[in-house]
């Protein structure tokens, strides 16, 4: 049986996947999205966002990710629930290597996102959106005039203190060594904020919770002396992992992420990269979504000069 060779595979059903798939079935591109779970990616574990332009109120990130799946589909893309174990890009189509078989495209946009690192403790995935969450600019509305606390020293975590300090009542930083790693830039104006508190050489060793997080348990990392802290919310800052290790040795990868630029054309011709996976300055349900309008764009021009 001949092998069907589609227009575009994109590989994520996150909100710049299918975006590029909604794009890329409007412009009459035979589209097939890879998605392993469901739609969404880390969009959908957000209970409540509030900063997507046209839902005032706010919706339910699971809702938003069927809508846009659903969007998609109806002109025409469709979708495969299959995990991608390995690719081959250098051929022309290109192939996906999957747990439910190989699949065939001339192009692919590659949309698999990046996981947040987790504290691993008891407890922790149950309480996301509880008190736990790994996004500020996503999630940090959510605890204004609110006692929180941010783990991490890097410049991820700076940034998110920084824009906690500015809605919230009180924000601890956590850090495990006795300064920030983040650059001077960027820890400035924490170290002057009247409403900002380090806890030097610590580290989150438990969760507290009743319906929802109430504090949490510290330990010093040179003593092993132990403390409570009571706060309504956790920001885990301690780094991203990007979904990229399927493709390790077709790629040339920075700490991870896909090198692409705003075009989000990536070193191979007719392979992009969008949203979170991809270098880019601020990772976002609006920056992801405009990179899939704009991989399906240069796809077309790449696609109309085969």
């Amino acid at each position: 049986m001949e092998q069907r060779i589609y227009d575009m595979i994109i590989l994520g059903g996150g909100p710049g996947g299918y975006t590029a798939a909604l794009y890329a079935a409007r412009a009459g591109l035979d589209t097939l999205v890879l998605e392993k779970l469901s739609a969404g990616g880390q969009m959908a574990l957000s209970h409540k966002i509030d900063n997507y332009p046209g839902f005032p109120e706010g919706i339910d990130g699971f809702e938003l990710g069927e809508r846009m799946q659903q969007q998609a589909e109806q002109f025409g893309a469709q979708t495969e629930y299959a995990q991608v174990v390995s690719v081959d890009f250098t051929g022309n189509p290109k192939i996906l290597h999957t747990d439910a078989g190989d699949f065939y495209s001339k192009t692919v946009v590659i949309a698999t996102g990046a996981d947040p690192k987790k504290l691993g403790l008891p407890k922790e995935d149950a309480l996301v959106g509880k008190g736990v969450a790994y996004c500020a600019a996503c999630d940090g509305n959510f605890y204004r005039g609110k006692v929180v606390a941010v783990v991490g020293g890097g410049n991820s975590a700076a940034a998110d203190a920084s824009l906690l300090s500015r809605i919230a009542e009180k924000v601890y930083i956590i850090h495990r060594r006795d300064s920030l790693r983040a650059d001077k830039a960027s820890s400035a104006a924490l170290y002057k904020a009247d409403n900002v508190e380090f806890v030097w050489n610590s580290t989150v060793t438990e969760l507290f919770s009743e319906d929802k997080l109430t504090g949490l348990k510290l330990k010093n990392v040179h003593t092993d002396e132990e403390s409570r802290l009571p706060v309504d919310g956790v920001f885990v800052s301690i780094g991203r992992q990007p979904v990229t290790g399927f493709i390790a040795d077709q790629l040339e990868l920075e700490n991870g992420y896909i090198p692409a630029g705003e075009n989000t054309a990536t070193e191979i011709p007719g392979v992009y990269a969008v949203g979170d996976v991809r270098t880019k300055q601020l990772r976002q349900i609006v920056t992801a979504v405009a990179d899939g309008a704009i991989a399906v764009h240069e796809a077309e021009k790449y696609l109309a000069n085969q």
